[in-house]
Order: structure tokens, then sequence, then C-alpha cells
């Protein structure tokens, strides 16, 4: 089963974004994800109607983030992107007659609704300014920061 990866792309291009200290057009962020323009359009107008990226047309104009670092939360950004499904896992049947059935559903249910809770309360104690500063972290100490930086 293919995984989504919705969240992880939207949070690589706000960091790019974040970093450029300037407009981003369409088509230097889709080479950030070996994608099309068009796919990173379509994503940044949800977030543009969120208010998480601002666009400018014309000359040097282009994506940027519009949202406080600080105060955005990588759950913020999960609930704007459709906040996608956690697990691949589910029933066999939602409402099954087995009484050995309804006992495996009500264990998984209680074992999946803990681990979302999890999940989702981290995602919403990490901020894209902590985002910012591991990845500043990490080009300070990569030999070759620059070229990475940048793929």
């Amino acid at each position: 089963m293919k995984r989504d990866s919705k969240l992880s792309s939207v949070l690589h291009l706000l960091l790019h974004m974040a970093h450029a200290g300037r407009p981003m057009t369409s088509e230097e962020l889709a080479g950030f994800l070996q994608s099309h323009a068009v796919v990173v359009r379509r994503t940044l107008a949800g977030l543009r109607e969120a208010g998480f990226v601002a666009a400018a047309k014309g000359h040097g104009g282009g994506w940027q983030v519009a949202c406080d670092l600080r105060t955005t939360t990588l759950r913020d950004v999960y609930d704007a992107v459709g906040a996608p499904p956690l697990f691949a896992m589910g029933h066999r049947t939602e409402s099954p007659g087995c009484l050995v059935e309804q006992a495996v559903n009500h264990a998984l249910d209680d074992t999946f609704l803990a681990a979302e809770a999890l999940i989702t309360a981290r995602l919403g104690s990490v901020s894209l300014a902590d985002l910012s500063a591991d990845f500043n972290r990490r080009m300070a100490a990569h030999p070759r920061s620059q070229a990475h930086a940048h793929h």
C-alpha cells in the first residue's frame, strides 16, 4: 500500500520557503519534491486558504510562508492538509455479527484511538520553528551544507 506523503511534502516545501528569504516559484518548489509545478500549486492553494502561505504574481513573485513559524505546529499543517489517515490498518468488517470479530474490533479501536491521540499530540508539540532550528543545526554540521540545502 502506498503511503500518504502529503504532510511530509508540505512540511518540506514550507521549510524551503521559510529559508529562502524570497518568494519561490511553483517550478522551484516542484524541483524539491521531484514533482510537477501544477501539483505544487494545487497543494499550496489549499494552504493559502488556511493562511499558511501567500502568493504574489508577476516578476519577483511566488510563494512564501505567511504564518508565524513559532506558533504554527505540525498538527496545524496536518489538519490543513485534510488530516490524512495515520494508519492503513482497519477492520475486516465494520459491523460484524461474529462475537469474536466484535472483540477484535473493540481491541483494535482502543489501540488505534490511543495511538492516534499520541501522534496528534506529538504533532501539536512541534512547531515549524522547531523544524527550522533542526534544519539549521544539520546545515551547520554538514561539511557541504549549501549543496544539501538545495538538493
